[in-house]
């Protein structure tokens, strides 16, 4: 009976305390993340040059740079994954976001091109691999630490606040960049109001780590006493998995970063929407998309994980084009496309914690989940704002809904295939 006791994983007496843990300094993370994107236009003005005449080339040194902080996410995802399956989830999720903190205070501190010349580019490049370090790292371990937190038929609940926290840190990093532009004079935007809501990023952070101490460890005893998994170990014995994480991620993070992140640019450049009306139609969206995650995760504990992920996968595949076509200029079109899109994208987005949790066994479940996870994200959902202006500077912005439409058919090929977890035990 005593052995019986020390092998089995720990049971959470406490799981809305655990789902605060996660989601809290998720929350916190993803604001600081997104708070860029929101405010890259101010930044591009502040940090690069203007030399060419082409108004669009500080906007795509941003968002290349934007694109830089998401290829280190697939070092934070082995690195940070490698030390939840070692040294355990909390401690894992302690160090990203001490690291999430000081990177975004960083961003804040970056000095303007007119006072410091190349500097200024080279000091937000160090603070946004800093923040793709935090965040690759980020998602392997809170993703593990959800769905074992989980009860049994609630992975997929549990799973969902994943992206309910991903969406309430982009909902204030939206709303702080909407009241901040609608309030602030031009010049004083310009000036000093963009770099408010990356020293108050840096300050939250040390409250969600705060809040991550009280955490309690998913990890089973037997893990523990279990000789540490090596750094490449869940590539080098489960490629197969690696595989299939990151064909499942394609599709999903190039919809995910095109419809929450870059769609207000992509409506400003191609159809006129005004900046403030952009602003605020992905703040409204996200809201409903936030509300929509849970029930994405129920329906998932019901019926599987599958379906969902069809609905998301084709349905992006046929519409993507004609919703993206369909802006205007008008505020009110703007804000029904994102929101159809957001009712598809909940297909993939409330299941992909469950589903990446449950491909691979515990011993190397999160430096599995982290590595092919953030490099499709880096690929596909990280270069998407570079990529969506590129077409536009090209001449040839009808092409990308195509391109995100594509990828997300590939994906559903790779659904298609995938065998059906959502009722199995997870491997403890």
């Amino acid at each position: 009976m005593a052995e019986t006791r020390t092998t089995r994983p720990p049971r959470t007496k406490r799981p809305v305390r655990q789902l605060m843990a996660a989601s809290v300094g998720n929350a916190v993370e993803w604001y600081d993340w997104y708070a860029y994107t929101f405010l890259a236009a101010y930044i591009a003005d502040a940090v690069f040059p203007k030399g060419t005449g082409d108004s669009l080339v500080p906007l795509l040194s941003t968002f290349a740079v934007f694109a830089v902080g998401f290829f280190m996410r697939p070092v934070g995802g082995l690195v940070m994954g490698a030390v939840a399956d070692r040294r355990g989830r909390r401690a894992a999720l302690t160090v990203t976001i001490l690291l999430m903190s000081g990177s975004s205070l960083l961003v804040g501190l970056t000095p303007t091109y007119a006072s410091a010349g190349p500097v200024a580019p080279v000091v937000l490049v160090a603070a946004r691999l800093l923040q793709g370090l935090s965040v690759g790292g980020e998602f392997a371990a809170s993703t593990t630490f959800l769905v074992e937190s989980a009860g049994p038929g609630r992975r997929g609940l549990f799973s969902s606040f994943q992206y309910v926290s991903t969406t309430a840190g982009q909902l204030v990093a939206s709303g702080m960049a909407t009241l901040l532009v609608d309030t602030l004079a031009e010049r004083s935007m310009d000036g000093w109001g963009w770099r408010v809501p990356f020293w108050f990023g840096g300050l939250l952070s040390l409250v969600g780590f705060w809040i991550r101490r009280g955490a309690q460890e998913t990890r089973s005893d037997e893990q523990r006493r279990a000789p540490r998994p090596g750094l490449f170990e869940a590539l080098r014995r489960h490629p197969r998995a690696s595989l299939l994480i990151a064909g499942i991620t394609a599709g999903g993070t190039l919809a995910y970063y095109t419809w929450t992140s870059y769609l207000p640019t992509y409506a400003e450049l191609n159809a006129g929407v005004a900046k403030s009306d952009a602003l605020l139609a992905g703040t409204v969206s996200l809201a409903f998309f936030g509300l929509l995650q849970p029930l994405g995760g129920l329906l998932s504990d019901r019926f599987g994980r599958r379906p969902l992920l069809l609905f998301f996968g084709l349905g992006f595949a046929l519409l993507c084009v004609p919703l993206l076509h369909a802006l205007d200029g008008s505020f009110a079109v703007l804000l029904v496309v994102q929101m159809a899109g957001m009712v598809l994208l909940t297909g993939f987005t409330s299941v992909s914690a469950a589903v990446n949790a449950e491909v691979f066994p515990p011993r190397v479940r999160a430096a599995g989940i982290g590595f092919p996870y953030s490099l499709a994200v880096a690929l596909f959902g990280g270069t998407a704002p570079y990529v969506g202006t590129l077409f536009k500077q090209w001449g040839h912005a009808g092409l990308f809904p195509w391109y995100v439409a594509a990828l997300c058919l590939l994906s559903s090929l790779v659904y298609l295939r995938l065998p059906e977890t959502a009722h199995r035990p997870l491997h403890r």
